[in-house]
């Protein structure tokens, strides 16, 4: 059987399907002080990367929640090589200069926070500067402490993208859109085997023909108000047709395809302040230049031509 790389070695099982690992840094920052990690304006750092999906959902987060002056922010350059994450040089083709200590690989945050850390160094994550240590790099939860534990000081706290009435519903379609589309590119896109891209290609496309249907019937994907969901969904529809279709081998139908999905990424699209978190130049870089073992020339394609203006 074909080896992986030895970037996802360790996420890759006997039968050939990816298994994607468990995020290790845990804490929570919260608002009432109950933990060791207090929120506090100016005391959290985000690092992050336009072209990851993951990442980008804190971003849009951070960025719906009026965040800005109590929450940096740092973009690492959008390729990476055996070493991981890299910092940029400030340009807008890389990425940022690391503010905080001048790095130069995002994995000595993670050293820094536990020496024994052996694992892929992955974003987004949220630093503390006051005990120098990695809170938290699982992006479901590092959204959930950016829509509520900073309301004290973001301009928009009384935006609330995981509301109480909601949760169970947001919870159930984020466990099916997570296994089947979120991580199902990924799973067809870095299977090993055919049964194993069999099996995610036709998760994909399940989870995607279920949007549809749901979509027909309300605006959104827990109701009529925006949520956590749609976000967390939003990111990997973005990059579907420009990324997935080709470099993933998703390529049953596109987002274009699906006519009330495609109407539905627009309009999500065209939020206010998301358009300009999406930076497509970052994204196909990123995959296309990134996973050799995927596309061994590294040239990133010229399209597909997607009219994102409507």
């Amino acid at each position: 059987m074909p080896t992986n790389t030895p970037e996802f070695a360790k996420e890759t099982s006997s039968d050939g399907s990816f298994q994607r690992q468990t995020s290790v840094f845990r804490d929570w920052v919260t608002a009432d002080g109950s933990s060791e990690f207090p929120a506090e304006a100016g005391r959290y750092h985000l690092y992050a990367c336009a072209a990851c999906p993951w990442a980008h959902r804190a971003i849009i987060v951070r960025e719906l929640k009026g965040l800005h002056d109590a929450i940096g922010l740092t973009l690492v350059d959008p390729l990476r090589d055996e070493q991981g994450w890299r910092f940029g040089d400030g340009s807008p083709k890389t990425g940022d200069v690391d503010p905080l200590h001048g790095w130069t690989y995002l994995s000595e945050a993670y050293t820094a926070s536990d020496p024994e850390f052996d694992a892929r160094v992955t974003v987004p994550v949220i630093w503390d500067t006051k005990t120098n240590r990695i809170v938290n790099n699982e992006s479901s939860e590092v959204i959930r402490m950016l829509n509520s534990a900073f309301d004290a000081f973001a301009a928009n706290p009384e935006l609330d993208l995981y509301p109480e009435a909601l949760r169970p519903e947001i919870d159930a379609v984020n466990a099916w859109v997570y296994d089947l589309i979120n991580n199902g590119v990924y799973k067809s896109g870095f299977a090993v085997s055919q049964e194993a891209y069999d099996t995610a290609f036709a998760g994909v496309f399940e989870g995607l023909d279920r949007v549809e249907e749901l979509l027909q019937h309300r605006p959104y994907l827990a109701g009529e108000q925006l949520t956590e969901a749609d976000w967390r969904l939003f990111t990997t529809l973005v990059r579907f047709d420009s990324v997935y279709v080709g470099h993933f081998k998703t390529n049953l139908r596109r987002i274009v395809d699906y006519p009330t999905t495609w109407e539905y990424t627009r309009r999500l699209y065209h939020h206010e302040g998301v358009a300009e978190t999406v930076n497509f130049d970052h994204i196909k870089r990123h995959y296309y230049e990134t996973h050799r073992q995927l596309n061994p020339s590294g040239i990133v394609p010229d399209g597909p031509a997607i009219d994102w203006s409507r």
